[in-house]
């Protein structure tokens, strides 16, 4: 089984739903089989998901393959942003705005925000998440 974030568009509401499988999530949001926890809605989007850092309970913790493991799966989540969205800097509230209001192409983008940036945002009924970043070792 696999948790993914989901996020409601018509009332924001954030929570989680266990699938067998990315395929299967994806296929039951398209028909409209996932409902908002909160208002019932069925106009529902993946969001992106916390890594998942498996520890045994029987062994010792060992914290640095802990760490070691949640940078590795950080990495993979900066990888897929990278190559998959486009990167609009600073801009990023500016260029949310723009494709939310002028219903411009629903493209994915990243990049920076403040955190009042980020909120407003979210009051406007913009859908934005943000994601640890890792910088790249040499």
């Amino acid at each position: 089984m696999i948790v993914f974030n989901l996020s409601c568009k018509d009332c924001n509401t954030y929570f989680e739903g266990w699938f067998a499988s990315a395929k299967s999530c994806d296929s039951q949001i398209k028909k409209n089989m996932v409902k908002c926890v909160t208002c019932s809605s069925s106009k529902i989007t993946k969001e992106l998901s916390r890594p998942n850092v498996g520890v045994k309970s029987d062994h010792d913790l060992n914290t640095e393959k802990v760490l070691t493991e949640l940078k590795k799966k950080v990495r993979e989540v900066k990888k897929f942003v990278q190559e998959n969205c486009d990167y609009v800097g600073d801009q990023f509230a500016y260029e949310a705005r723009r494709i939310h209001y002028d219903n411009s192409k629903k493209k994915p983008i990243y990049g920076s925000a403040s955190k009042s940036e980020l909120i407003n945002l979210k009051e406007e009924g913009i859908n934005v998440s943000t994601i640890p970043w890792i910088e790249d070792e040499n």
